[in-house]
């Protein structure tokens, strides 16, 4: 076999465009290069600008190339009898048959593989595609990134590996995948080739896999092989004072670390978090970027842990840092620390794969999308002889992968616990089993309050608590206490029950029964066969019912546009929109219709799970039950915000106007979580530690503590509040522009003149700084309108300008691209004013464009400040200032993340030496050097300051 790897430079993605430069290896089944061709190519239009700043080709370089057709004719002899190979074949594929079309030859007709969709099984943890990051990840040389010779070169070598990585899979696995991979497709193909040659061989049996029911497993450790700690185990610390630990903590430090230099302020963490948990208080401490945080707790309450026998549990809010606390530091502290310790990662059910669903799956071809779910599937068989989690997080899964992936979810409508077949192999019971024997959890906020609604059965018991992130417990609070649904919620518990007459549960359920003969199971397929109808009139009126929302919407006039474009619409019980009592018969009808159907359903299965004992009907009774609790959830949530009967809660609506009714969302939360942060962590945990870089607001900790449920806790001596020093010298290393003739800007975007003068400041300060530059908005719709004309405007100078949710939705993927190319300017919206780490010289300037305020007319920010006017307090400056200014100092903690960082903040919002209220925002800023002035002397001032 013969592979023809391509690549092609063109003057742009439309039917118009034209071939630039050719770049082709020829591999034989050995995987050697064996021939090569390249060429610059002579086209008849002009090249754009952002072709030449792309690819370096400009019209200097093709002006004496060959026209395509003499390229062409050199081409099509090296493609003969081959297999085309490129990264995104459709695209140069598609080019080249383009071509050969024009100049009258025949286009070409053979196989393709695509080296992007081999990538997405084969490496299934794999963060991106880009052919540029994937050749840096796999240590291959690739100089000339969009030059056709490099890129083509770089596509063969990657091509190598991959082959090579599929040839040397289990035996198993490829008798898996060549089932899942339709043999029509080019690559399903492919993988049945390989499978044949592979059953040729005698099979090499590696220690690397464990095979149990036709899968290949990566082998380890499972979950019962390690007990738990008993009492009668010598304890490590008997004897070692908290003091002493320290000190040997600090030699490790120094052993493993040339020019170690102890932090005073990570040192003074160490003592506060340990006296917190040795007095039975609770402690708020604030701790800017640099303090090395996640060691300021981990060291002390490891101490703690281990030598009171206590479990200490730590939550932080996003998966980002619980997989850093995974991969970077426990590890380190095992190498450190003076004792052997064990900790554990705990998420949230839904994290990890249910091996028996995922089993069920792929022995019935249960796709709803065949294209799709069938990479989906060889992507996780693959993936099954890597992971020793099985949580999702390690995989990269594609568009519809979400899907998919919610129905082979664990979830505990559905486990058969012990007497599942897979039950000693199950990620989820083994991580909940390692979570019970470790000596620090890890989990996130959303499962603590998660373990809260099932009445503490998830999480092992704990009593002391680290909370990192602290900043966002109030709000993952309102959201696990309230409730949410959307159009899907109904239609996706129906598709899993009966999609069509080939998916679904239903259908699975009705097949095995059609092979029993007996009058009992042909009574059970008509009573299938009378629910479906049933289904499709629910559906029909699910619809009904979110067309009548969303007319709601349009006719009040729906106010706030909310982060992405979409309609926010509050709900009042004492003014409901004309029309809602329809809404009403149509939610009783639903109600009704839901509790029959399932009524029914819960007597069928019951009496076949009495009757049927095989264990696959068993599972498959299991799951239907689990789906009919979703309908029952369904239902009663349903209830919940129609009736809208909790005078606590605040209920709203939000759609966009792309997918209309089908994109609404129904929201019920809490207007005031305190109480019940009190009552179910405050008041019976013994000690609980929240920290994070962003608690006070003007050195002071009382908007935090009252949105806790803290109030009054420092007074009786249960509480300590500790803000400690940043270890960076801001006033060197940061300066913060303010520009003083700046318009101010009302509303949310759109104001011409602001927009004109921001293009203009932005596009001077990122040509003086080389790029290098995070441009902060608080509104998708502005960074929209100022995206274009600042490309137009930046492209003479070759930077590039990246937006977040045009470029790409992805976080990390745009982090990615903006720290490969120096010469760049990163635009982004909420999710990018925090987590984001971007150290040294890759972010030099950092702007904000307006201060973060949360739209007042958002229903829950509106609810809340009705709450504290009822109080006889402002909710202007107890509410959105002090929201506003922690949300100020996260953005502004992007700039400086290491000692050695130095940069300039451009703040673009007047308000901040205008208003009264500014200097709540620079007062909390940890003491950069502050200036303003007019518009022209900002360059200036930037360059001295940076040189």
């Amino acid at each position: 076999m013969k592979f023809a790897v391509l690549d092609l430079e063109t003057t742009g993605h439309s039917a118009d465009d034209e071939i630039l430069q050719v770049g082709l290896v020829l591999l034989n089944d050995e995987l050697e290069m064996i021939d090569s061709f390249s060429s610059f190519v002579r086209p008849n239009i002009a090249i754009p600008p952002f072709i030449t700043q792309l690819t370096g080709i400009d019209a200097s370089m093709v002006a004496d190339a060959p026209a395509v057709e003499d390229v062409l004719l050199k081409l099509i002899p090296l493609l003969d009898d081959a297999v085309l190979v490129a990264h995104n074949v459709g695209f140069d594929a598609g080019f080249l048959n383009q071509a050969l079309d024009k100049a009258g030859y025949h286009t070409f007709g053979g196989r393709r593989l695509d080296t992007i969709d081999m990538l997405k099984f084969l490496h299934p943890s794999i963060s991106t595609y880009q052919l540029g990051a994937v050749t840096e990840l796999f240590g291959i040389a690739h100089d000339n990134h969009h030059q056709a010779d490099s890129d083509a070169l770089a596509t063969a070598q990657l091509f190598a590996e991959l082959v090579t990585k599929l040839r040397n899979l289990p035996l198993l696995t490829l008798q898996r995948l060549s089932l899942l991979l339709d043999n029509s497709t080019d690559l399903g193909w492919f993988v049945q080739i390989t499978t044949y040659e592979a059953e040729q061989r005698t099979a090499v049996d590696t220690n690397a896999y464990t095979y149990f029911n036709q899968f290949a497993l990566k082998a380890g450790e499972w979950m019962d092989e390690e007990p738990a700690r008993s009492e009668d185990d010598p304890n490590p610390l008997e004897g070692v004072s908290f003091e002493q630990y320290l000190e040997q903590v600090k030699q490790s430090f120094e052993a493993r670390f040339n020019g170690y230099e102890e932090r005073p302020a990570q040192t003074q963490m160490f003592r506060e978090v340990y006296e917190s948990l040795q007095n039975d208080s609770h402690l708020l401490i604030e701790a800017g970027t640099g303090t090395g945080k996640s060691m300021g707790y981990l060291i002390p309450s490891l101490y703690y842990g281990i030598k009171e026998s206590k479990k200490i549990v730590v939550s932080t809010h996003t998966i980002n840092l619980q997989e850093q606390l995974r991969q970077r530091d426990i590890p380190l502290l095992t190498d450190i620390l003076p004792f052997p310790f064990r900790a554990s990662i705990f998420k949230g059910r839904g994290n990890y794969l249910c091996l028996r669903k995922f089993e069920g799956k792929v022995n019935t071809n249960d796709m709803a999308s065949p294209v799709e779910d069938s990479l989906t599937a060889a992507q996780m068989i693959v993936w099954l002889g890597e992971t020793e989690t099985g949580d999702q997080e390690e995989l990269n899964l594609g568009n519809r992968g979400g899907e998919f992936w919610s129905t082979v979810a664990s979830d505990s409508d559905s486990c058969l616990n012990r007497a599942c077949p897979w039950f000693k192999r199950c990620y989820y019971h083994r991580a909940k089993h390692e979570s019970t024997i470790s000596d620090v959890c890890i989990t996130n906020h959303s499962m603590l309050f998660t373990d809260i609604q099932a009445d503490h059965r998830l999480l092992p018991t704990y009593h002391h608590l680290i909370v990192d992130e602290a900043h966002h417990v109030e709000e993952v609070a309102g959201k696990h206490l309230g409730m949410q649904l959307s159009y899907f919620t109904l239609t996706q518990a129906i598709a899993r029950l009966y999609k069509d007459s080939r998916t679904g549960l239903l259908h699975s359920l009705r097949i095995r029964l059609s092979g029993e003969l007996d009058d009992r199971s042909q009574a059970w397929i008509e009573t299938i066969d009378t629910l479906i109808p049933a289904f499709n009139d629910m559906k029909e009126q699910w619809d009904k019912l979110f067309e009548m929302l969303y007319s709601f919407m349009g006719a009040a006039g729906a106010d706030h546009n909310g982060e992405n474009g979409q309609t926010v619409y509050r709900l009042r019980a004492e003014q409901m929109p004309s029309g809602w009592d329809d809404a009403l018969t149509i939610e009783n009808n639903l109600h009704t219709e839901l509790s029959a159907s399932v009524k029914t359903m819960e007597k069928m299965l019951g009496d076949i799970k009495e009757r049927m004992d095989d264990n696959a009907t068993q599972a498959l009774i299991t799951d239907l039950n689990g789906a009919v609790r979703d309908l029952v959830r369904v239902k009663d949530d349903l209830r919940i915000f129609m009736k809208m009967e909790s005078k606590s809660h605040v209920y709203w609506l939000e759609a966009s106007t792309t997918y209309r009714y089908r994109s609404i969302h129904m929201y019920g939360a809490p207007v005031d979580v305190s109480s019940q942060l009190q009552q179910y962590f405050f008041d019976v945990k013994d000690s609980i530690v929240l920290t994070s870089a962003t608690l006070s607001v003007q050195k002071s900790f009382q908007y935090v503590s009252e949105q806790l449920g803290l109030d009054g806790y420092e007074q009786s001596g249960r509480l300590r509040t500790v803000q400690l020093p940043s270890p960076f010298n801001y006033r060197e290393q940061a300066l913060v522009i303010v520009p003083r003739n700046f318009p101010s800007l009302r509303g949310a975007a759109g104001d011409p003149q602001f927009n004109e003068m921001l293009i203009d400041s932005l596009a001077s300060a990122a040509e003086e700084v080389g790029g290098r530059m995070l441009v902060l908005f608080t509104s998708y719709r502005m960074l929209k309108q100022i995206y274009d004309p600042l490309k137009q405007k930046l492209t003479a100078s070759g930077i590039q300008v990246i937006g977040q949710g045009i470029d790409s939705g992805n976080r990390t993927k745009l982090t990615k691209r903006f720290t490969q190319n120096p010469k760049s300017i990163l635009l982004g919206t909420s999710s990018f004013w925090e987590g984001v780490d971007i150290p040294g010289e890759a972010l030099t300037c950092l702007a904000i464009v307006r201060l973060p305020f949360q739209p007042p007319n958002h229903p829950l920010v509106e609810a809340k400040s009705e709450l504290l006017q009822q109080q006889k307090q402002n909710p202007f400056m107890k509410l959105s200032i002090p929201q506003a200014v922690i949300r100020f100092k996260q953005g502004f903690g992007r700039l400086i993340r290491t000692s050695e960082d130095k940069g300039i903040v451009l703040l673009y919002d007047t308000r901040v030496i205008d208003a009264y209220y500014g200097k709540h925002f620079l007062y909390s800023l940890p003491g950069p050097k502050i200036e303003s002035m007019f518009t022209e002397q900002m360059v200036p001032r930037i360059r001295e300051w940076l040189t």
